[in-house]
């Protein structure tokens, strides 16, 4: 049950019912059939009358008006009144029937085309002595002017001198569209405001239906105003729907969880150096959550190698000094598994036992493992998805941490913090995320940002190359395997296809260990986990030197001896997956190198992208670019591509004002909030059909006034 529906409050301004015209069915609409409103949802990307009000044009035809053809302008639509003269049929060169109609205009003679016309239907349409408005694009043949296939009416007001052109699919032409949007308008209500009136004068905005009108049937060009108004609309509906989610999360009552410091001690003194000022800044930032009487819901975010890790531990061992017990879960075993190495070393000089729960542990082992998470034994576990699966009991799990929170959906999430009583979430991600993506798709959540590196981190030099240069590549390879360097080899594919001519792991395995005799290993996410293992242990031991690899590498492989990264038609990743790839090197001692190998042909997009990857190793400046390049999702709904709120303002093509009413939308939301929790008064309740328009009411329990 949604916020509007779930409140039958006879006080909100008209009530939700004046949102029935727009969530009618298209093919409502009068003048509208069937297979129009099929096309028209396609492109409009929905069903519903709203959707196609939503459904913006992509610009604008302006028609001049002219009294005679030679005053037409180069290239540019007329809208002209003419004197209809006489009829000839005729065909072209490719068979297709014509007319063509001699006219006058203001004095001066006009030929008109009508493309696929009988004569019969031009005479009868279109009589000699006849006037007419055409309108199309009039071009000048010696002394006559031509237009073809012209838009035709009886009054001067029948053809628009400003036309929306709107993004079509398939069949879809725009008259269609410019039918059915003029039936759409005519049941546009007039809704209650729900800007903030300081705001709204502010920015010259106008109010929500006046906004739609100006750009769906425009009486003049309009400004950015009606749409700037629209986008913050989208966005200010979303920062409340986050917002609101936020509330609920933080007022459920947790339980406060303390601890002396003593196992943390110990295992910091196991680590070897002194947390940096980002970890110790989270650590406290946590504390002061798992202390407060509510229960934490906090994203930990950090650059490549900006030791998250070490913090997550830091947090498990004060739940265990609490006397209670913690879980994290990854995404895959082998992340999880990475993990399992640290915690064994950092815990075992705290003398707290650590286990791992994933779906290939079986037999004694799992028995082993469930008992001691159902009787408090193991205080610890680490594992994925197997976590919260049916059966999976814990004495009293207080505290559950989500490693690279984006692979996981929030059911899954909260999945595992039902296996216990009032369970704090600490979410973490290795994808540094920019301001503008925090606010839209993690704005439920407390932040802690880990910036910088820990000591010992050493530079990589990153460099772009084509692929023609792998024979060179190859031989330098050689070079730095004789010096007793290792190596990643990463590529997009698994197997070979030919619909995809991306190059296959296998196909380059088979190469370079024919090159390189028992040097060379494959890793891949078909493997059974325990070939994949023995792979990846057999290149940490140094067994073999070069790994060749799909991207399940991209996190939870530490391998310090490993110096060089070379990525493979690397122009078809996207660059936080890149920047990922990178951080597996650069762990040891030696300098180390990151190559970029792109096909033949860059596009200038391609190398934008590469040269943004080569010239930073700042993870917050990628993101930014990745952002605009390919979109971050959609943080309340299923949409896992795309950008956030950019439905009405794209951020790739004005960053700068998307990411500045973001940082307004935010704001406002968090005032509203504050002064009307409930959306019970007059704002608010505007505010509850705003959101049920951008569909979050849908997400949204119903809510206490309070």
């Amino acid at each position: 049950m949604g916020i509007v529906s779930a409140r039958p409050d006879t006080t909100l301004p008209q009530g939700a019912d004046a949102l029935a015209p727009l969530m009618a069915p298209l093919a409502a609409l009068k003048g509208v059939k069937e297979a129009e409103a099929r096309l028209i949802a396609k492109a409009a990307g929905g069903t519903r009358v709203l959707d196609l009000l939503l459904h913006l044009p992509e610009r604008y035809l302006v028609r001049h008006r002219i009294e005679r053809p030679s005053q037409a302008p180069v290239d540019g639509e007329v809208l002209i009144q003419v004197v209809v003269g006489s009829h000839k049929a005729g065909r072209s060169a490719q068979g297709r029937p014509y007319v063509r109609l001699r006219c006058e205009a203001g004095g001066e003679p006009l030929t008109a085309y009508l493309m696929n016309w009988q004569k019969a239907w031009a005479e009868k349409a279109l009589p000699v002595g006849a006037t007419r408005w055409f309108a199309g694009l009039l071009k000048a043949e010696g002394e006559d002017h031509v237009i073809v296939n012209p838009q035709v009416s009886v009054r001067e007001d029948g053809i628009p001198a400003l036309q929306p052109i709107w993004p079509l699919t398939g069949k879809l032409t725009q008259p269609q569209v410019t039918k059915a949007m003029a039936a759409a308008l005519a049941l546009l209500p007039d809704l209650p405001e729900w800007q903030d009136a300081p705001l709204q004068r502010r920015e010259k905005w106008p109010g929500f239906a006046p906004a739609l009108r100006a750009i769906q049937a425009p009486a003049e060009e309009p400004g950015e105003e009606p749409r700037r108004r629209l986008a913050y609309d989208e966005l200010l509906s979303g920062q409340v729907a986050l917002g609101l989610v936020r509330r609920r999360s933080r007022e459920r009552p947790g339980r406060p969880l303390s601890g002396d410091g003593s196992l943390r001690a110990k295992a910091l003194a196991a680590f070897g150096f002194p947390p940096t000022e980002a970890q110790h800044q989270a650590v406290t930032e946590i504390d002061a959550d798992l202390k407060a009487p509510r229960r934490m819901l906090r994203l930990l975010q950090g650059d490549v190698g900006a030791g998250k890790t070490l913090v997550a531990v830091m947090a498990m061992l004060r739940a265990v000094e609490a006397g209670a017990q913690a879980a994290l879960m990854a995404p895959t075993e082998l992340l999880a598994r990475q993990h399992l190495r640290t915690f064994e070393k950092l815990c075992a000089a705290a003398g707290v036992p650590v286990a791992l729960l994933t779906g290939s542990v079986k037999g004694k082992e799992r028995k082993r493992v469930l008992a001691g998470l159902a009787d408090g034994s193991i205080p610890l576990v680490l594992g994925t998805h197997a976590l919260f699966q049916e059966g999976v009991a814990f004495k009293d799990l207080a505290l559950a941490v989500v490693d690279e929170q984006h692979r996981f959906g929030v059911a899954q999430r909260l999945m595992l913090a039902e296996k216990g009583d009032a369970v704090d979430m600490l979410v973490m991600t290795a994808t540094p995320i920019p301001r503008t993506l925090l606010l839209t798709q993690w704005g439920e959540m407390a932040v802690s940002r880990l910036a910088g590196k820990p000591p010992g981190r050493q530079p990589i030099t990153t460099r772009v190359v084509s692929q023609d240069r792998l024979p060179e590549i190859v031989e330098r390879l050689g070079e730095a395997i004789a010096r007793e360097e290792r190596a990643y080899w990463v590529v997009r594919a698994i197997t070979g296809s030919e619909r995809d001519d991306s190059v296959a792991a296998e196909d380059r395995f088979a190469e370079l260990a024919a090159r390189f005799p028992g040097q060379v290993g494959l890793a891949h996410g078909l493997q059974d986990i325990e070939v994949r293992e023995a792979a990846l242990g057999d290149f940490a031991a140094g067994r073999t030197k070069i790994l060749v690899a799909t991207t399940v590498i991209e996190v939870g492989v530490d391998v310090p001896e490993a110096t060089i990264m070379l990525i493979e038609q690397a122009e078809r990743f996207g660059l936080a997956a890149l920047h990922q790839l990178r951080g597996r090197v650069g762990r040891g001692s030696r300098p180390s190198s990151c190559l970029l190998v792109h096909s033949p042909g860059l596009t200038e997009g391609e190398k934008r992208r590469l040269l943004v990857l080569r010239d930073s190793d700042d993870g917050f400046v990628i993101a930014e670019e990745d952002l605009r390049a390919r979109g971050g999702g959609d943080a309340l709904g299923a949409r896992q591509a795309g950008l956030p709120g950019a439905r009405l303002l794209d951020p790739r093509e004005d960053p700068e004002e998307y990411g500045r009413l973001v940082e307004i939308a935010h704001r406002d939301a968090e005032l509203l909030l504050q002064k009307d929790p409930g959306l019970a008064g007059p704002r608010g309740r505007a505010v509850q059909l705003l959101l049920a328009i951008f569909g979050h009411d849908i997400s949204m329990a119903p809510l206490d006034a309070g």
